[in-house]
C-alpha cells in the first residue's frame, strides 16, 4: 500500500543554505522504498526584502549585516555544500537579487514541478551566475517546468501576483519561520536549516509512524 508524505518548505533562491539543505533532501528522498510518495509544497520566503531591483553584492551585504570575516563565512558555506555533493563557489554568483518574481513562478507552479522549479532557479543562481530578476532567464527555465513561456511572463509581470508573493512570505515571517530552509512534516513537525542525512531519514520514518517524535 502506498504511503504519502508532505513536505511543506520555505526556501530562498539566494539562500545557500536552502541549496545544501535540499541537496541532502534529495538524497533522504532516494532512500526511500518504492511505496512512498512524497509531495513537496512550495511557499515564499524572502531572506532580504530590502535587496535593490539591481541587486547588490553580496559581501558588502554580508558584511553590513553581520561583520566579521566574510571570506571565511563564505569558505564555511562551500564546504558544507561539497559535503552534500554541491559544487558551490561563490565567486561565480558575486551578486544577490529581490527573488519575488521565482517565488511567483514557483508557487504558482503544479504541485508536481514547484520543487524541481525552485532548485533550477537556485541552480541558475548560484551554480551558473545568473541574474535571477531578468524575466527572460525567468520564463526560459519555467518552460521546463510545466509552464509555457508565454504564461511565465504574463504571470511575472502581473503586479497582484507579485504583490500576493510578498504577502504570503510576510506572512510566513509573521508565523515564526525567520531562517530557511524551513522544512514541515504532514502538518505535524518541522526541521530547519542544511541538515544532515540522517536528520532527514529520521523525519521520514516519524512522517510514516515508524518511530516515535521525542
Amino acid at each position: 500500500m502506498t504511503q504519502s508524505i508532505r513536505i511543506d518548505l520555505f526556501t530562498d533562491v539566494v539562500c545557500p543554505w536552502c541549496l545544501i539543505g535540499t541537496a541532502r533532501l534529495d538524497q533522504a528522498l532516494a532512500t526511500l522504498p518504492e511505496d512512498v510518495n512524497v509531495e513537496i509544497l512550495h511557499h515564499p520566503f524572502l531572506l532580504d526584502p530590502t535587496t535593490p531591483e539591481a541587486g547588490q553584492n553580496t559581501k558588502e551585504r554580508l558584511k553590513a549585516k553581520y561583520g566579521g570575516d566574510i571570506d571565511a563565512m563564505q569558505a564555511r558555506v562551500e564546504g558544507a555544500a561539497r559535503d552534500a555533493g554541491v559544487p558551490l563557489d561563490t565567486s561565480v554568483q558575486p551578486m544577490s537579487y529581490p527573488t519575488i518574481k521565482p517565488h511567483t513562478l514557483i508557487r504558482s507552479a503544479a504541485p508536481e514541478h514547484q520543487y524541481g522549479l525552485a532548485k533550477a532557479f537556485a541552480a541558475a543562481y548560484f551554480l551558473e551566475g545568473k541574474n535571477i530578476t531578468d524575466d527572460g532567464l525567468l520564463a526560459d527555465i519555467a518552460a521546463e517546468h510545466g509552464f509555457t513561456r508565454e504564461a511565465a511572463l504574463k504571470l511575472i509581470e502581473d503586479e497582484a501576483e507579485n504583490n500576493t508573493t510578498k504577502a504570503m512570505a510576510v506572512s510566513a515571517s509573521e508565523q515564526g519561520i525567520n531562517g530557511v530552509p524551513f522544512f514541515i512534516f504532514n502538518n505535524q513537525f518541522a526541521i530547519s536549516g542544511g541538515q544532515p542525512l540522517e536528520v532527514f531519514q529520521r523525519a521520514f520514518r516519524v512522517a510514516l509512524g515508524e518511530e516515535a517524535l521525542t
